[in-house]
């Protein structure tokens, strides 16, 4: 009896201890776990931070290379107006804002003003870290929802802050273009458009019948084939608009590059005067901001893909079809030559990396065109096809026997590119081999009676899109336009800087039938590559 309650006084004392044991386990795993959760959210902390870290790392790379290449840039391949170089070489960076403080006292109404110091400095930074951070999806949409009602945000189109929002959307788009292939494949239903050039009231004609309730939404994709500045007068709404949805849907829309997406062309002040991408970059932002914006924008550029081919079938591309490479095998593929061109080009001018046979495809890839029938009749072309093209500045034309054979050697049916203005916004060449797609209907010297269009590319059909002479845009309008007559002097001043007003473009009252449209404003620049 008494070695039983010895023994039953161990097994309480036992069951007592594990009892107590127990709930320390329990204290420990909860304690383990509110440690987890911290590690866990310190873990995640330090990677937004070192992902924060490492895109500010890559824009300031990207700058320092940007601003290196304008500095070494080539005298002959680039206007007097891109040297931004001073006499020492190097350029001069000025601070946007002025070193000046402004302090004001409500009660007396007065303001003093002074030099900002370093505390005021690092005062203002400690009442900027608390300000959030607009993701860029939230910055890429903010684009879009301005591009729907422009007219509601006019100062802010005009403001510092439109061209800092810019800047940052462009370090986004660039690493998704780059990420890229030269050469896109892709499945249809496709929507083609051809050159926009700042046509802000055409876009919206499209963007109002195509994806109104947005392109998230929409069965097809969409492929522009470059040429999104210069000419009109909303470049910058344009442009930014089409970045802007790409990385909303990276996998929705897709951009190639035009020949105005180069430097040398969308940088030819002198020529294109205040249609000029630079220009208008420059009288919205002021002188140094202005250039920023437009060389920010140009590094997008230089990171567009050249091409694209839609079901195995339909090559799509700017200009036309490239020569092959010197030294290659007549059965070599120029769809992967295009895939070996540099995710990073300047072309015109190019980067120090550029290989020159490499530059001279892509050349071909955004200035080519149709070589004309004349052209075939009377011999002017070569053996190969190929011939130069009316532009001159050795540009190159593509005739039915380099047309043919490209087709043939890929398997392909058809190619569809822009370049060149239609009055009918689609036109066929080349034994209607040939789509040439143009999605502007001003400022080409078309006549007053010019549409715009696009294509449908889907499966075994093709339907072509045009603008309705029914359809009014809310939004752009001329000067002689009755919409705009009773506005205020200094509202009808803010939308005509944004280019919500246009000029009456007198070119376009009479219909020129010339061919070559781009050859009056591009001949002389590319004759100086």
């Amino acid at each position: 009896i008494t070695m039983n309650r010895k023994l039953r006084r161990a097994v309480k004392e036992r069951e007592a201890e594990r009892s107590s044991m127990r709930g320390e386990t329990e204290k420990l795993k909860k304690e383990l776990a509110n440690v987890s959760e911290f590690s866990q959210q310190q873990a995640e902390d330090i990677l937004v931070l070192q992902e924060r870290l490492k895109a500010a790392e890559q824009i300031s790379k990207m700058t320092k290379q940007s601003l290196g290449s304008m500095d070494n840039l080539d005298g002959e391949h680039a206007p007097p107006h891109q040297n931004f170089s001073s006499s020492k070489g190097k350029r001069k960076i000025h601070h946007p804002l002025p070193s000046e403080l402004h302090l004001v006292d409500p009660g007396a109404g007065t303001i003093r003003r002074g030099q900002m110091t370093r505390q005021t400095s690092m005062a203002t930074n400690d009442v900027l870290d608390t300000i959030p951070i607009i993701p860029i999806d939230a910055l890429a949409q903010k684009f879009v929802d301005l591009y729907k009602d422009p007219t509601s945000s006019i100062d802010y189109m005009t403001s510092s802050q439109f061209a800092e929002d810019i800047i940052r959307l462009c370090g986004a788009a660039k690493e998704i273009f780059e990420a890229e292939s030269r050469c896109l494949h892709m499945e249809s239903p496709v929507y083609v458009f051809g050159d926009t050039h700042g046509n802000l009231e055409d876009l919206h004609f499209f963007s109002d019948n195509l994806w109104r309730l947005g392109m998230n939404l929409c069965a097809g994709k969409f492929l522009f084939l470059g040429d999104y500045v210069d000419r009109g007068m909303s470049s910058l709404e344009v442009v930014t608009y089409l970045i802007a949805l790409k990385t909303l849907y990276p996998d929705k829309i897709f951009m190639l590059r035009g020949n105005h997406e180069t430097r040398d062309v969308n940088g030819w002040e002198e020529h294109y005067g205040d249609r000029s991408f630079i220009a208008q970059c420059k009288n919205r932002f002021g002188e140094q901001m202005g250039e920023e914006v437009w060389e920010e924008l140009n590094c997008v550029f230089d990171r567009l893909p050249l091409a694209g081919v839609i079901d195995r079938d339909i090559f799509c591309i700017h200009g036309g079809v490239p020569r092959p490479l010197p030294g290659t095998p007549p059965d070599a593929s120029r769809l992967d030559m295009i895939q070996q061109i540099p995710a990073v080009s300047g072309i015109n001018p190019p980067y120090d990396h550029e290989e020159e046979h490499l530059r001279q495809m892509a050349s071909e890839c955004i200035w080519s065109d149709p070589a004309g029938e004349d052209q075939e009749e009377s011999g002017e072309l070569g053996d190969d096809g190929y011939g130069d093209s009316p532009r001159g500045g050795g540009t190159i034309c593509f005739g039915n026997k380099s047309l043919d054979d490209f087709l043939k050697l890929h398997n392909l049916s058809y190619v569809m590119r822009a370049h060149e203005a239609h009055a009918h916004g689609v036109s066929l060449s080349k034994k209607a081999r040939c789509f040439t797609v143009f999605s502007t209907s001003k400022d080409h010297n078309q006549g007053s009676a010019a549409i715009c269009g696009c294509i449908l590319v889907d499966f075994e059909r093709m339907e072509v899109i045009t603008r309705s002479p029914a359809y009014r845009n809310q939004y752009v309008h001329r000067r002689d336009s009755l919409s705009v007559r009773s506005l205020p002097a200094s509202e009808f001043e803010a939308r005509e800087k944004v280019g919500l007003i246009t000029e009456l473009d007198e070119s376009d009252e009479e219909y020129d039938d010339g061919e070559y449209d781009d050859e009056e404003y591009d001949d002389e620049m590319v004759g100086q590559n």
